[in-house]
């Protein structure tokens, strides 16, 4: 029996490919996977700006490129490349335009991180989240997929690119490397 959710998904690509139903199928997409994929982006980005504005940009790049998705994959798995993509480069120009060395950029994050609102550093989910940003870039994204999005390794290669190895490889030294984070005074 299929999935439900990837019929739904099925439904919803081939009612976009209808001229008719274009806008109605893509507001029901926006709708199911919008949450999900801006919490994605945020554990990436950390300001919530940032992730609008990214999130605008992958669904633009959706509503662009639909109609020719083959479905060779799930579109949520489809729709976290694009997420992650449009991420990794918004991370990317950031970089390239402050100039700044990798140790600066997690100091950067860490302070984007304190800066918010509710920022609270003896909350272990803040303490979890300056861990994340300690991480490499690969790492960190591998983590986020795997902790948060209890995504499938088999997923995740496919939206990475990236053998099921190497990402379990990845994990295994995130998850270590947040536990010393975490664990350190």
């Amino acid at each position: 029996m299929p999935d439900p959710a990837e019929l739904d998904d099925h439904i919803l690509v081939a009612s976009f490919k209808n001229e008719k139903m274009k806008e109605a199928s893509f507001t029901k997409l926006v709708s199911k996977y919008q949450e999900r994929l801006y919490w994605h982006i945020r554990r990436m980005v950390v300001e919530h700006e940032d992730t609008n504005d990214i999130l605008q940009n992958v669904f633009i790049k959706v509503w662009k490129n639909l109609g020719e998705f083959r479905e060779e994959s799930n579109l949520y798995t489809w729709l976290y490349r694009i997420g992650t993509n449009e991420a990794l480069t918004w991370i990317e120009q950031q970089k390239r335009r402050t100039s700044v060395s990798l140790s600066d950029n997690e100091e950067l994050f860490s302070e984007r991180l304190a800066a918010q609102k509710d920022f609270d550093p003896n909350k272990i989910e803040w303490k979890l989240q300056q861990a994340i940003h300690t991480l490499p870039e690969k790492q960190r994204v591998v983590f986020n997929l795997r902790y948060y999005d209890e995504m499938p390794y088999e997923e995740m290669s496919s939206v990475l690119g990236t053998s099921v190895g190497a990402l379990k490889a990845s994990y295994h030294h995130a998850v270590k490397k947040v536990e010393a984070f975490l664990t350190a005074d």
